[in-house]
């Protein structure tokens, strides 16, 4: 059992305003000296690192789909140690899943397992005394949720406030929170930039939550929500801890793992696990940097890294051939997401690393959603045969799909991914702590690979000489 004080901020459907809502209570939460850890439920990443921006402290994704139920419970307990309290973002409506199993991967499934009190946002600019019927619903649909409470978002004048107060005091609802129309103001960098603000630091990003940090601090009362935080009875689960296994022999192998001075495209357990492994790690930006780090001995590039740099990403051209010469040597390279499209010849037209033969093309329908996947190949992520829950979620695609010795297989679907000497590549993301062995294998072959000028290469995968 894990004393740790915590809240789900959840609503009824996705446009509520929890996101803004969420990443500006750990800021004025961080303002007034609470130590605050994020998470977000589901596979988002690019949510998890506003919130981690908000907290100080690196935000994390909780998906049961990706980490198995069982793991939610001490993933939030490792990523709260030290903290005062635990802000969870739900995903979507609290009923809600991506893949329609809401009674296991719903937000309202992780608030039950983690045994904490909810707090629904909810948007009221078109509703009245109506608001107490819709509460009363969400709070009686599952008799095992704890509803503790609402902020109302969007109210138009005192009146309109007066009014919903006394319907929700009607059925002993409590209200944290009332924010006007203009209050939670559409400040934070467009979406399509995803990580990158945040792990840039840019300023704009910065900005963008110390101002939705200033406004919940106006509008919330943040004393009351401790106390409802703190009323959580104990985590029924000890904090995860990365599995350090049997440490490669020798020095500490360098790898690389792609990011920026705020973090990595990479799930913050990826770096954790490494670090258990064996590894020493350090970050490097595709868009800024030149240079893979002297001494690289393997490289990740995680699920996080945005389709929309493209043209940053083919101009950074010293570094395109520097991994290009890693991937070359049989050096481990495990690209996720984005990254398989980095490692191919070419996307919409512009040069890529040309580790893969293969062309992206950016198109306008999103593919997203979840994957049980079985490994094809041997590879440094998982002997032929394994099966993983992976997420996808892309619009640009691969022409081929797959190389001559493909990454994985699923139902309704063509084999995908690549696999060539030390090189993972594919659009299917995984998350480590499911799958801690991962660290393992690529620390190990990252220590036991090929001196760079032992091994000269004559093909990429496909056959085409380089």
């Amino acid at each position: 059992m894990t004393v740790v004080p915590r809240l789900v901020l959840s609503a009824p459907s996705s446009g509520h305003g929890k996101s803004a809502l969420a990443i500006g209570l750990l800021a004025a939460l961080a303002d007034r000296g609470v130590a605050a850890a994020g998470f977000k439920v589901g596979p988002d990443q690019v949510d998890a690192a506003y919130l981690g921006l908000a907290a100080g402290r690196p935000g994390r994704t909780l998906d049961p789909r990706l980490v198995g139920a069982d793991r939610v419970a001490p993933l939030l307990a490792h990523g709260a140690s030290g903290a005062g309290l635990a802000v969870v973002q739900g995903s979507m409506g609290l009923y809600d899943s991506l893949a329609g199993r809401p009674e296991s991967e719903s937000t309202a499934a992780v608030a039950i397992a983690l045994r904490s009190p909810v707090v629904l946002v909810v948007d009221v600019a078109a509703i009245g005394q109506s608001v107490a019927a819709l509460v009363h619903g969400f709070r009686a649909y599952d008799e095992q949720l704890w509803l503790g409470g609402v902020i109302l978002n969007r109210v138009a004048s005192a009146r309109h406030e007066t009014l919903l107060r006394e319907a929700l005091d009607d059925i002993g609802v409590p209200v944290y929170g009332v924010l006007r129309r203009q209050d939670l103001p559409a400040v934070l960098p467009p979406r399509r930039h995803g990580m990158v603000p945040v792990l840039a630091g840019s300023g704009d990003a910065v900005r963008a939550v110390r101002r939705l940090g200033e406004a919940v601090a106006a509008t919330v009362d943040l004393d009351r929500l401790l106390g409802l935080a703190r009323s959580a009875p104990p985590l029924p689960a000890q904090p995860w801890a990365p599995e350090p296994g049997e440490p490669p022999a020798g020095p500490r192998p360098l790898v690389a793992v792609a990011g920026g001075p705020g973090g990595s495209f990479s799930h913050v357990e990826t770096i954790e696990l490494l670090r258990a492994a064996g590894a020493e790690v350090v970050t490097v930006d595709p868009l800024r940097d030149e240079a893979l780090p002297a001494g690289t001995r393997g490289l990740v590039v995680g699920g996080g890294l945005p389709e929309s740099y493209a043209e940053q990403l083919s101009a950074n051209r010293r570094l395109c051939i520097a991994v290009a010469e890693l991937a070359r040597t049989g050096r481990p390279v495990l690209a996720d997401g984005a990254g398989l499209l980095w490692l191919a010849r070419e996307l919409d037209g512009l040069p890529m690393c040309g580790v893969l033969d293969a062309v992206g093309t950016s198109r306008d329908g999103l593919v997203a959603g979840y994957r049980e996947a079985t490994a094809l190949t041997d590879s440094v992520v998982a002997p032929a045969g394994a099966v993983v829950s992976g997420h996808k979620e892309h619009r640009a695609v691969l022409t081929p799909r797959a190389g001559q010795r493909p990454a994985w297989s699923w139902d309704g679907g063509a084999p995908e991914g690549f696999v060539w000497r030390g090189v993972h590549a594919s659009q299917l993301t995984v998350h480590w702590a499911a799958y801690p062995q991962i660290a393992a294998r690529l620390v190990a072959a990252a220590a036991e690979a090929a001196d760079p000028t032992a091994d000269p290469a004559t093909a990429r995968p496909g056959g085409v000489p380089v």
